[in-house]
């Protein structure tokens, strides 16, 4: 089974999982240079439910979000790195700078997000709710970004 599939799959796979009643969870991000952190993470997204499905940003988006430098990995490798993990059963790439498109086609039970970011200002917040889904914050995992990983390559 291919783990990195389209938009137009994953809203059949949905659709298709959801008839069986099986609790969706998606998550997003960037996952650049992947750590300890994202592993746990994901592991954590995927206890939430039945199927983890996550949405990685394209290049172009994770330009926008973090500047010229970034991304370090190609999507393409990004997805096949995210893929090889046991946890995510699905990948599907997005170029928005919010995963609110891929969301609406999905249409998740539960949406997994880092206890850094805050539902008030949480972008996906509004789709999730409107959908019927509720939002989950994981704890990050003290020390562990690719931010730090990259600062200290620099140092």
């Amino acid at each position: 089974m291919n783990k990195i599939v389209s938009l137009e799959e994953i809203k059949k796979i949905a659709e298709n999982l959801k008839a069986q009643n099986k609790t969706i969870v998606t998550t997003n991000g960037c996952f650049d240079i992947l750590h300890a952190g994202h592993v746990r993470y994901l592991k954590q997204a995927k206890a939430l439910g039945d199927v983890l499905v996550l949405g990685l940003n394209s290049d172009s988006s994770v330009k926008k979000l973090k500047g010229d430098t970034r991304p370090i990995n190609s999507q393409d490798d990004r997805a096949e790195v995210i893929a090889g993990l046991e946890a995510v059963d699905y990948v599907v790439i997005f170029n928005e700078d919010t995963p609110v498109s891929l969301l609406e086609v999905i249409k998740p039970d539960i949406h997994a997000k880092g206890g850094d970011y805050d539902i008030n200002t949480l972008p996906e917040a509004k789709t999730i709710s409107e959908n019927g889904g509720q939002i989950a914050f994981i704890p990050l995992v003290e020390g562990r970004s690719t931010t730090n990983i990259i600062n200290k390559t620099k140092s």
